[in-house]
């Protein structure tokens, strides 16, 4: 499936066309993109993205920021990859040390002074979902991911998003081929996330492939339930017609009582009737509870043979 096709690029889509509202905002989202980037220290920035849109968006976001001189390339063998790398090394420790890096810090991390408020929060974790995030399909399992390089940038965000106070998850983090993965596995989990972020469109459609989903699981729950009591009612049925069987190859049908007799014929004529059927079909007619206690007896008489 192409990436124009998939769940996730249209989450990206809808996020990329957000309206900006404030010079801050911008600079939250620009840092959460670049932070998260394929390359970011002080010699070299490189961007990387298959989403158009994202392309479009990283792109306005660092040009209006810091007007740096830009390369930007297509390789279209790759699904359309779209590279963007700062050009002019200055450029990279200029945008690295405005943004509170210290080129000699070994590890990456955070810096909370480009998240002056709580507000600013949302903005950079769209950025971050831009960079490194992706999202399955809801019709077919509810998966959330963010794809990071190292651990101490990981740890980093999983403790920033445990500080936003509308979220109720815990993300989880594992490792994977060399970096490191947060993600989240329940529907409300990744609707809080997406909404938070503002993906209400996208939060909509999970919403509707949940209901839609659950309401074919009802259907299915239903349909399994239905034909184990019809197998239950068959298995029953046959039980009952092999123990009347016995009683009448060994001693004749005329060795039951008129009432179990009458009930074991009409039991070998209509295998599919359940027991209210059987009870009613019988003159004078009688209970459920009858027809049991009557094949009871039938049971006890073949085993008795």
């Amino acid at each position: 499936m192409k990436n124009k096709e998939s769940f996730s690029f249209k989450v990206k889509k809808e996020l990329s066309e957000l309206k900006i509202e404030s010079k801050e905002q911008m600079l939250s989202e620009c840092y959460g993109m670049l932070l998260f980037a394929s390359k970011f220290n002080s010699r070299e920035i490189v961007f990387k993205t298959d989403n158009s849109y994202i392309a479009k968006r990283f792109e306005l976001l660092v040009m209006t920021l810091f007007s740096p001189v830009l390369e930007k390339r297509t390789d279209k063998n790759k699904s359309k990859l779209y590279k963007f790398s700062f050009v002019v090394p200055d450029e990279c420790k200029n945008v690295f040390e405005a943004l509170g890096h210290n080129p000699k810090d070994l590890k990456l991390r955070i810096n909370r002074a480009n998240l002056e408020s709580d507000s600013l929060y949302s903005s950079f974790l769209r950025g971050v979902f831009l960079s490194c995030g992706s999202v399955t399909n809801p019709e077919k399992c509810y998966h959330l991911e963010l794809s990071i390089s190292h651990k101490t940038l990981a740890e980093n965000l999983i403790h920033l998003i445990n500080e936003v106070e509308v979220f109720d998850f815990n993300p989880k983090l594992a490792q994977r081929k060399g970096g490191y993965i947060i993600y989240l596995k329940g529907n409300a989990d990744i609707c809080d996330y997406l909404a938070y972020i503002g993906a209400g469109n996208s939060v909509m459609s999970i919403i509707e492939a949940s209901a839609i989903k659950e309401i074919k699981n009802r259907i299915n729950r239903k349909q399994n339930s239905e034909l184990a009591n019809i197998k239950k009612k068959a298995d029953a049925s046959a039980k009952q017609s092999l123990a009347i069987k016995k009683i009448i190859d060994k001693k004749g049908i005329d060795y039951l009582s008129d009432d179990l007799k009458k009930l074991a014929l009409l039991r070998l004529e209509n295998p599919d009737m359940s027991l209210k059927e059987l009870g009613e079909s019988l003159t004078p007619k009688i209970s459920r509870s009858g027809v049991n206690h009557r094949l009871e007896k039938i049971f006890k008489i073949a085993d008795s043979l």
